[in-house]
C-alpha cells in the first residue's frame, strides 16, 4: 500500500463512520418534514444536475450552496439534508447540490456541470425579479474542491441578472492538489494523469479577487488532509485574498460535519463569523 493510499483512503476511515452516517441519514429524512423545502429542482439536463432548496427562516441574508463529499464519484445530496436547518435558522436559504459523477463524466465536465447550479440557485432565491441574495459556496471533501473551483470560475466575471454574487467560501476537509491521488485506488474512476491532475488542482491557479474563505479540517484526519487545507489557506492569502484556517480539535473527516451544524461548537461560530462579515 502506498503512503498516498493511506493518507487519502484507508487512513481516513474510522470505525465510527457507519453509525455517524446512519444518524446523518435519519436527521436528513426528518429535515424535509420540518423545513420549508423544494426537492430535486433541475439546473441542467443531466439526471444529477439537481438541487434541493431549503427556505430561510425570516428575512433571507443570503444563500448557502453546499456540495457533498464522495471523491467526485459517489454519495448524494439527500444524505446531507441535515445540514440545512442549522443555517435556515440563522436566515440563510440552503441549496444542496448534486452533480454528475466520475467515471460517467470527466472531472472537468463535472465542474462545468456544477457551475450551472449558481445561476439556477440565484434565480430560485431571487424575489419579485430582484437580484438574488449573495451566495456562499460550501462543500466537504470533494465538495470543498468543487466550491473552490466555482469561486475561481466566478472571480472577476461580470455578474448577470439573477446570478448571485459569490460572497464567501466555506471549504471543509477539501483536496486542492490532486497530484497525490493519481497513484491511489481513487484514480480508477477519476482517470487522472499528471497533466489533468495539475489542471484540476485549484491550489495552482489562485488569483486575486476571490471571496473571503474559511478552510477547515479535522485535527484527527490524516496529515495529508490537514496539509491540503493549510497549503490552500496560505495560497489564498498569498494571492491577496482574505482567508482563515480552522484545524478543529477532536474532529475526523465526518464528525467535522456534526460540529459544522452545531451552534454551540467553535466551528459553527467561525462559520457564522464569516457570514456576518460577508453578508453585511
Amino acid at each position: 500500500m502506498t503512503d498516498a493510499e493511506f493518507q487519502y483512503v484507508t487512513g481516513q476511515s474510522r470505525p465510527t463512520f457507519a453509525a455517524l452516517l446512519s444518524k446523518f441519514e435519519a436527521r436528513s429524512a426528518a429535515a424535509i418534514h420540518t423545513e420549508n423545502c423544494r426537492l430535486d429542482l433541475a439546473y441542467g439536463p443531466a439526471p444529477r444536475q439537481r438541487f434541493d432548496f431549503f427556505v430561510a427562516q425570516g428575512r433571507p441574508r443570503g444563500t448557502l450552496a453546499y456540495f457533498h463529499a464522495g471523491y467526485w464519484q459517489s454519495r448524494d445530496k439527500a444524505s446531507f439534508r441535515f445540514i440545512a436547518p442549522a443555517f435556515t435558522r440563522i436566515g440563510l436559504h440552503v441549496a444542496l447540490v448534486n452533480y454528475p459523477l466520475c467515471p460517467a463524466v470527466s472531472l472537468g465536465a463535472l465542474i462545468e456541470a456544477a457551475s450551472a447550479s449558481i445561476g439556477a440557485i440565484g434565480a430560485h432565491a431571487a424575489i419579485d425579479g430582484q437580484h438574488a441574495p449573495p451566495l456562499v459556496l460550501a462543500g466537504h471533501s470533494a465538495g470543498g474542491h468543487i466550491a473552490v473551483e466555482l469561486a475561481l470560475l466566478e472571480a472577476g466575471r461580470q455578474q448577470a441578472h439573477h446570478t448571485p454574487a459569490i460572497a464567501g467560501v466555506v471549504a471543509l476537509s477539501g483536496i486542492y492538489d490532486l497530484a497525490p491521488l493519481v497513484g491511489t485506488s481513487l484514480n480508477r474512476n477519476l482517470m487522472l494523469d499528471a497533466a489533468s491532475a495539475a489542471m484540476h488542482s485549484p491550489l495552482h491557479r489562485l488569483k486575486p479577487g476571490c471571496p473571503t474563505a474559511l478552510f477547515a479540517v479535522g485535527a484527527d484526519e490524516t496529515p495529508a488532509f490537514v496539509e491540503q487545507s493549510r497549503h490552500m489557506c496560505e495560497g489564498w492569502k498569498r494571492a491577496g485574498n482574505d482567508t482563515v484556517l480552522e484545524i478543529v480539535q477532536g474532529a475526523d473527516h465526518f464528525s467535522l460535519l456534526r460540529l459544522f451544524t452545531t451552534s454551540e461548537c467553535a466551528l459553527f461560530r467561525r462559520v457564522n463569523d464569516l457570514l456576518e462579515k460577508v453578508l453585511r
